[in-house]
């Protein structure tokens, strides 16, 4: 991943919009007036966090990614931008040299490793002896299903110290490869490694973008410890910055408006099977930031079904630390007791936990009978009431330091919420259950209140950044497409004219920089166009000379997509095809997004049947017909 790519996962769109640009969510999109231009009539300004991009329906009719966005806002050229944009994702940016695209080439190696590995573990599953009994403990005991089994591609690691170690040698592997994915350790007692996963249930961990980062395993032998055990840490897995299930759940997440947290593999795939396809989990450790940054971007309503015990307990009141630390606050204006006015945050967020029978699992609920855990879920406490039930069970109410420890903790949770009539019946709540005068409450409220803002500020300056590879699909396949013919005409600039001459003989429209809406990679484009127009140097001269700070290791890449031998027909054809699919894909989004304004409240329909509008929807129904034409034609090279 580049410092682009790195910076577009950290930093979420609609966070960075609605700090100029007051948001309000409208189905899976969110709708505003555009700051590029005067109008306080209809909100046409529409962000797409499905794709990290926005766009101006009305008079500007421009759109693009978040380089884009600040470009225009602040007026600044790209490495200005880039520069902005680092440091408010907490990267340092660093030159591609020859040393960074070597360790970029070998992560990826690892991961193909990952990749091979994965079809070892579900062949020993499916079509060994040995697997069997792997097999019947997943369809009798856990009770899956055939599909189930396959969507989530587990796996089963054979009984055996070395038997993987052997296979992956054979195929070339060396050791150090083998171990720094994760998939041998090293031996203690002598010289040599032996399979880290041995006599286990396989569960592949994939990432948001769908790429594979490491295992999870559960032991099959009761006297095999630990019961569960995950790939360490590696270049490619980051325990704290995964959540198992959140590559299928993303989108069940957005639809429902809410994701589930559950706390173990089995649970994320029971509640899939069930028809509950948006838990995730984080794998048996308490929620940390950056997992509850990467939910954020696709709810803000979390539901905590963890276990009963004291541990789940632990893990919950964790859980609603890092929430109230991560989510975003927004400023209720009050008057303090001296009758000044202050500015107060409260938490954008509606967390609650659900209460599961004891001794039994979410997936054994939801397995056994769907609609008792839909209940379960319908009927979650808000998070206030079970912290209040939670910390007073058992505890004696007669005592004041008592009472005084639990109000200094549920206090600031009930400050957090958003809405006044709320907040004030969370107050007597807790004063009944305590047996105190509600206006100690509120004396306790004003010695302790200390704003939100200032402490996540501190909180961001102290904590190091950590990687967050969560792209989604949609974005990669857009931001993929757009590189690729951008690496295709650095190679060829003057390709371009017989591109555009093709589009012409199918009755498309030339290439321009409004078909590339990354911020990055409409910078090269523009300075493509500008070295065929310039005449002092030779257009590759011209490009090599002029690439902006951050984006002159483009060229590096070139050879990794034109391979030696490559006839300059194959390139155009591959050009041709890369375009066309670009150009569906976001017509597709267009129309999808202009779409669903319609189904949304009645606001927004009266936005969506302004003439502009409809207009726009036809324009872009009649260019998907014209280039699904042009992509069922020969290509230059058939």
């Amino acid at each position: 991943m580049n410092n682009i790519e790195e910076i577009k996962s950290r930093i979420d769109i609609v966070d960075l919009v609605s700090e100029t640009v007051k948001l309000r969510r409208t189905g899976k999109n969110y709708i505003g007036f555009c700051p590029f231009h005067s109008n306080t009539h209809t909100p046409a300004f529409v962000v797409f966090p499905e794709t990290g991009t926005w766009r101006c329906f009305g008079e500007c009719n421009e759109g693009g990614d978040i380089f884009r966005f600040i470009m225009k806002k602040e007026g600044w050229d790209f490495p200005e931008t880039l520069r902005y944009l680092a440091q408010k994702a907490g990267i340092t940016l660093e030159p591609l040299t020859p040393k960074k695209i070597e360790e970029d080439a070998y992560e990826e190696k690892l991961r193909s490793i990952l990749e091979e590995a994965l079809i070892f573990f579900k062949y020993h599953l499916l079509q060994t002896n040995n697997g069997k009994s792997a097999l019947s403990y997943l369809t009798e005991k856990r009770m899956l299903t055939a599909k189930t089994i396959e969507v989530f591609e587990l796996g089963y690691a054979p009984n055996g110290w070395e038997e993987g170690l052997k296979h992956f040698l054979q195929k070339g592997y060396s050791e150090k490869e083998l171990f720094d994915c994760g998939l041998i350790t090293k031996r203690s007692d002598k010289e040599g490694y032996y399979d880290r996963f041995r006599n286990r249930i396989i569960f592949p961990i994939r990432d948001a973008g769908q790429r594979l980062c490491g295992f999870g395993a559960r032991a099959l032998a009761s006297d095999d410890m630990p019961k569960y055990l995950n790939s360490p840490q590696t270049l490619l897995f980051d325990k704290s910055a995964i959540l198992y299930g959140l590559d299928k759940a993303r989108k069940p997440i957005r639809a429902a408006d809410q994701a589930i947290i559950v706390e173990g593999y089995f649970d994320v795939i029971g509640l899939h099977q069930s028809g509950s396809q948006n838990a995730v989990s984080p794998m048996g450790t308490a929620l940390t930031p950056v997992q509850m940054r990467m939910l954020k971007r696709y709810t803000r309503k979390i539901i905590l079904a963890l276990d009963p015990d004291s541990a789940g307990e632990k893990a919950t009141l964790k859980g609603l630390e890092v929430a109230r630390d991560t989510m975003d606050h927004s400023d209720d204006f009050v008057f303090n007791p001296r009758g000044l006015i202050r500015s107060e945050a409260r938490l954008d967020a509606d967390i609650r936990v659900c209460s599961l029978p004891d001794e039994k699992d979410p997936d054994e609920i939801a397995l056994d009978d769907p609609e008792k855990w839909r209940g379960i879920v319908e009927q979650a406490k808000p998070i206030i009431t079970h912290v209040i039930d939670t910390l007073t069970a058992g505890k004696d109410l007669e005592d004041p330091k008592t009472k005084s420890e639990i109000a200094s903790k549920v206090v600031p949770l009930i400050k957090d919420v958003p809405n006044a009539v709320e907040r004030d019946a969370y107050r007597q709540q807790l004063a009944r259950v305590l047996h105190v005068d509600e206006q100690a409450l509120f004396s306790i409220s004003e010695v302790q209140y200390v704003s939100r803002d200032r402490s996540r500020r501190r909180k961001a300056e102290a904590e190091p950044a950590n990687l967050e590879t969560i792209a989604s699909s949609e974005k990669n396949k857009i931001y993929n497409l757009e590189k690729h013919i951008i690496l295709l005409l650095l190679s060829k600039p003057d390709m371009i004219y017989d591109l555009d001459r093709y589009l012409k003989k199918n009755d498309l429209p030339s290439i321009t920089s409004s078909d590339i809406e990354s911020g990055d990679m409409q910078v090269i484009f523009s300075l493509t166009e500008e070295s065929l127009r310039q005449v002092d140097k030779d257009a590759d001269e011209y490009i090599s000379a002029n690439l902006p700070e951050g984006l002159n290791g483009l060229q590096e890449e070139i050879e990794q997509v034109i391979h030696d031998g490559t006839t300059q027909d194959r390139i155009l054809d591959d050009l041709a095809r890369t375009l066309l699919t670009l150009r569906k894909t976001k017509i597709n989004d267009k129309i999808s997004n202009l779409m669903s304004l319609t189904q949304s409240d009645e606001e927004n329909k009266q936005f969506a049947a302004e003439p502009e509008m409809q207009k726009e929807l036809m324009e872009a129904i009649k260019m998907r017909l014209v280039v699904e034409k042009a992509q069922s034609s020969p290509f230059i090279g058939d």
